[in-house]
């Protein structure tokens, strides 16, 4: 392989991995408040991405305008969810909430199946992002660079909530011990409803870019993503935004490299994400950056 392809591959590696990093951090916020996995942030994001085709298509909205409609309506989707299917459930055993992600999971499918239909449709890609720089010979699109771009700026600006703001402070405490803080006046449900806002504003955000990137959206275009990006939470320490996006940014690589030097092995990339996280699991369980939570009686 040549030095050029290389760069190229780093290019594209980089950009999956942004895009895995992004899902991640939401699946790494809510448990770091909840101890819950949201087995429905994958859905979101085909939501968010559903959202931008029916603006840009059905509306004739401006790309810019349908992606900022997209991110606001997932939001609201995200806090309904939370309202719905956690709340009335968090004083129940763990299971019982993990009952209920999954199913939320299956309706929030099901229902798009019946609204929108099972037939993959096109996606809008702005003019701008299609064409591409020259360095040599490695061609660079303007997506590709925009993808890490955007998800640096979005990443910047949730730890500057996180460690800059009232709300974020409130996060971190709740993840310590909710009763606690729920005892210093501060408004748990309101912080959690916030958390699950925040979480799926970035899987909207994802959303919008995968389907930048794989110009098609469908029903079930967020499972695999969201998989992976599970994966990627759970290798860089689930409960740390940091972690999410390292272990997006190396499941990104990964997957990308070993088809890049294993052609033979395109077919089985899948399967990666899910060997690195049986070796996570065996021998660092917490991940990269995890903590080493004891459980509570």
């Amino acid at each position: 392989m040549s030095l050029d392809m290389f760069f190229q591959h780093c290019f594209n590696a980089l950009t999956l991995g942004s895009l895995y990093a992004l899902i991640a951090i939401g699946y790494t916020m809510v448990y770091g408040v909840l101890r819950l996995i949201n087995f429905a942030h994958g859905d979101i994001l085909m939501v968010g991405a559903y959202f931008v085709f029916f603006g840009t298509f059905a509306f004739g909205w401006p790309w810019g305008i349908s992606a900022i409609v997209a991110v606001a309506g997932a939001s609201m989707l995200g806090v309904l969810v939370e309202r719905v299917a956690y709340r009335p459930l968090r004083d129940a055993p763990r299971i019982s909430a993990l009952i209920s992600a999954i199913a939320v999971s299956f309706f929030i499918e099901s229902l798009a199946v019946v609204v929108f239909t099972g037939q993959p449709r096109p996606v809008l890609q702005p003019d701008w992002l299609l064409s591409d720089w020259q360095f040599g010979n490695v061609r660079i699109l303007k997506l590709t660079a925009f993808v890490p771009c955007m998800t640096a700026v979005l990443v910047v600006g949730l730890l500057y909530v996180l460690y800059r703001t009232k709300p974020g402070l409130a996060m971190r405490a709740i993840s310590k011990d909710i009763e606690t803080t729920r005892l210093m006046g501060v408004r748990v449900d309101n912080i959690i409803a916030f958390t699950f806002a925040v979480g799926s504003a970035l899987a909207a955000a994802s959303g919008i870019m995968w389907a930048l990137r794989y110009p098609q959206v469908h029903p079930y275009m967020g499972i695999m993503p969201g998989l992976k990006a599970f994966v990627a939470a759970v290798v860089g320490g689930i409960g740390s935004v940091q972690g999410a996006v390292i272990g997006g940014v190396i499941l990104g690589f990964v997957e990308i490299m070993t088809v890049a030097f294993m052609p033979d092995l395109s077919g089985y990339r899948d399967a990666f994400a899910f060997i690195i996280l049986v070796v996570v699991l065996v021998f660092k369980p917490t991940g990269l950056l995890g903590e080493d939570l004891k459980e509570k009686i």
